[in-house]
């Protein structure tokens, strides 16, 4: 037991081991290849159905019909394979974080048509 006693004067002494998050924050507040949400331009989109394809959790939906391209944020895993994808640059990385949410709705764009 006499090794603890130098482990317990450092807590009892020290500062604390994290931030105190209300009254300190991060500087700066993002991570380097910080990938947080992203934003729909509808006026770009051509339903091509690229981000759809290449989403591994299947959290966007292409809907060509209807015009309307759907995102689940539940399912998202802010990967961002589909900006990367996106070829006419209709999706894009928005820098700032998600707020945490108990209810988290599907976004549906409308795509207008092309003249």
């Amino acid at each position: 037991m006499p090794w603890m006693i130098p482990r317990i004067l450092k807590n009892l002494f020290g500062g604390p081991a994290t931030i105190r998050y209300p009254f300190e924050k991060r500087e700066p507040f993002l991570f380097e290849n910080f990938r947080g949400r992203f934003e729909h331009d509808s006026e770009k989109c051509d339903l091509c159905g690229d981000c759809q394809r290449l989403c591994p959790s299947e959290a966007i939906k292409v809907d060509e019909e209807n015009r309307t391209v759907t995102w689940d944020p539940f399912k998202c895993i802010y990967c961002h394979i589909c900006v990367e994808s996106c070829f006419h640059q209709a999706l894009k990385p928005v820098v700032e974080y998600t707020l945490p949410a108990y209810v988290k709705k599907q976004v549906v764009w409308q795509v207008p048509e092309k003249k």
